[in-house]
């Protein structure tokens, strides 16, 4: 597979003092990053491990259907929001990337990696990183692997064979990119120890409605072991992402479409009511009283709200009339 190293520190004069970059935009965010996109689906993805709190909020930067960014090192938010720009309006990683470093008088203490739709690949480390610290991308896979102020350098190449060996599994890219983080973490991670974590998939087209076109956006700012953390997070979003395919399938009385989503969510996440409640509707709805009706009475009998809940499902035509009566009926204390 192609591999390369990434760009080179720019050597033109600094414009820090035009493009308004400087000390105040500065986070000094040391951690390893891996920022990819899916070949197959074309989603795009970074996630990131840190001993900073609320690393989530500096170095993970993600656009559906234009690319992904992280910023690290002494991080500057400012490759984030300019770099999803200028990739935006048509540049290249490589093109935008070299456009920022240029013109940053601290360029020598960032570590930024993009990726853009089409699956171009750009990093950069700056000499001064501290140690170890690098990176190493794989073109063909369209992924690049970052890391600075690791206990080994060992880190990054770590993270790119643990990327490499579930995309042969053919395990998904949420999957790909938390996979890379343990194997970070395995070679030592960062040398203080661990904090936060995060972790963003958007979708490979831009949505037509704002808000849309992300498909995982987990974070975990304060946490002794936030990647383990980070997976239980992400299993409830996998859980919650089928609840809604449910509760649109619902909308339109499609059932047992419901019935179908509401079950694999219930799988993902038995212990969330929530959960076992809009299954046991579903079931309802489509007369398997004998499977809803003990699902119902459990609920009922811990959290007696979802009782009241019922009858309001029929004003709502969310669960047809005979189906409600008959579970309150089966249900009577």
């Amino acid at each position: 597979m192609g591999l390369e190293t990434g760009i080179e520190p720019g050597s033109r004069p600094s414009r820090a003092a035009s493009t308004g970059q400087g000390p105040s935009r500065i986070r000094p965010v040391a951690t390893y990053s891996i920022v990819a996109r899916d070949v197959a689906t074309g989603q795009l993805g970074v996630a990131v491990q840190s001993h900073w709190f609320g690393v989530g909020t500096v170095v993970p930067w993600a656009e559906a259907g234009v690319g992904v960014v992280a910023t690290q090192s002494m991080a500057d938010p400012t490759y984030g929001s300019r770099g999803l720009e200028l990739m935006r309006n048509g540049s290249s990683p490589r093109d935008a990337l070299a456009e920022l470093v240029d013109s940053d008088e601290g360029r020598a203490v960032r570590q930024v990696a993009m990726i853009d739709a089409s699956g171009q690949v750009a990093t950069h480390t700056g000499e001064r990183c501290i140690e170890a610290a690098g990176h190493v991308v794989d073109i063909d896979l369209g992924v690049s692997c970052q890391a600075n102020l690791m206990a080994s350098t060992a880190v990054w190449g770590a993270m790119l064979g643990s990327y490499r060996a579930a995309t042969t599994r053919g395990d998904d890219l949420t999957e790909r990119l938390v996979s890379a983080l343990e194997a970070a973490q395995a070679e030592g991670g960062d040398v203080r120890g661990k904090q936060s974590a995060a972790l963003v998939v958007v979708a490979a087209e831009q949505p037509d409605q704002p808000g849309e076109g992300r498909i995982f956006d987990v974070r975990v700012d304060d946490h002794p072991e936030p990647i383990i953390e980070l997976r239980r997070l992400i299993t409830l979003q996998r859980a919650y992402r089928h609840m809604n395919l449910g509760d649109t399938a619902i909308e339109s009385k499609r059932f047992e479409e419901a019935l179908n989503e509401y079950g694999t969510a219930r799988e993902l996440a038995p212990h969330i009511g929530e959960i076992r409640f809009w299954a046991a509707v579903a079931l309802a709805s489509v007369g398997e009283y004998d499977d809803a009706v003990p699902m119902f009475r459990e609920l009922f009998a811990t959290e007696p709200f979802w009782r009241e809940l019922v009858p309001k499902l029929v004003s709502s035509e969310l669960m047809p009339p005979r189906a409600a009566a008959e579970v309150l009926s089966r249900t009577q204390p």
